[in-house]
């Protein structure tokens, strides 16, 4: 059996940038092992699995595989698998006519906005799927320790460590300088012992960026999933837009922020994010970026 599929980087404007990700354009024919399978395969840090809507209104039901494990949702899949599929101009024997698409996840249903210049598709945003949730604060000492850091470089001025998601849990972390930032490297040891992938999916550093052409520089470590580090977070940087909006005291904003992402492995990545809040409760966040198609082939299962 020959299945579709197309890779493309995420998050960039320039090949061999970006977040790149495996697009498997129909999977009607996979079980789930295949399809973890593939992921494997690929080893990049998701791989997508396209297959018919449950209802017509919508594109198509999509699930997402790191390496090791399925995702109920995620930000850098969803971008690149609406590039993808938008490029195509079709998807399960469906045209794609118009810029909103929406997929159906285990998170629930993502809306995605594509943009296009002169015609063609270069960029997609999502809003995520679920509202801002906080969970449980993690001690700093922990974080540290699971990313080679010493806890006087974590910032704890404006918020402890902290589960925070909007459709998947992952720990924030403010750093204290971008040289903590680029020495981090993430522990599978301490992840195993601290933060089973029941807990949380990873640590996702970040400081307030003064220079970089961005507003934020972050990191993103989930070993236990597969991914020892990760270009671009789509699902992380939507919930860390939403935690600042949350951490802001006034009560009422719209929150635009450009997040650096993946500069310390040679992946630089550039995602825009958004939140909106109101009565002092975040209400809608948003994630996107442009995208670069790469590569287009068949599997052989």
């Amino acid at each position: 059996m020959q299945v579709p599929f197309a890779t493309v980087d995420v998050f960039t404007d320039r090949k061999f940038g970006g977040n790149p990700l495996a697009v498997v354009t129909d999977a009607s024919d996979l079980s789930t092992g295949q399809m973890q399978a593939i992921a494997a395969e690929f080893n990049l840090a998701e791989t997508t699995f396209v297959l018919p809507p449950g209802k017509p209104a919508h594109t198509a039901h999509v699930r997402i595989f790191t390496p090791k494990a399925e995702l109920p949702f995620a930000g850098h899949p969803n971008i690149g698998t609406a590039f993808v599929l938008a490029c195509a101009g079709k998807s399960h024997g469906h045209t794609i006519a118009r810029d909103r698409l929406v997929f159906e996840e285990k998170a629930g249903l993502v809306a995605l906005d594509l943009v296009r210049e002169k015609d063609a598709v270069v960029a997609a945003y999502l809003a995520a799927p679920q509202q801002l949730s906080l969970g449980e604060e993690i001690d700093p000492a922990v974080v540290a320790q699971a990313c080679s850091l010493s806890a006087d470089q974590i910032e704890t001025a404006v918020h402890r460590p902290i589960i925070a998601s909007c459709g998947i849990g992952f720990v924030f972390a403010e750093l204290k300088s971008r040289a903590a930032l680029a020495a981090a490297q993430g522990r599978m040891d301490i992840f195993a012992r601290y933060l089973p992938m029941e807990r949380a999916v990873g640590i996702h550093l970040y400081i307030q960026a003064q220079g970089e052409g961005v507003d934020i520089q972050s990191r993103m470590f989930a070993p236990l999933y597969g991914v020892p580090e990760d270009p671009a977070t789509g699902s992380a940087n939507v919930a860390l837009i939403g935690l600042l909006a949350h951490l802001d005291r006034r009560a009422d904003l719209s929150l635009e922020r450009i997040i650096g992402q993946g500069f310390d492995m040679g992946r630089s990545s550039l995602l825009q994010a958004r939140a909106e809040k109101q009565a002092g409760r975040v209400t809608a966040t948003r994630i996107g970026g442009r995208c670069v198609l790469m590569m287009s082939g068949t599997i052989e299962v």
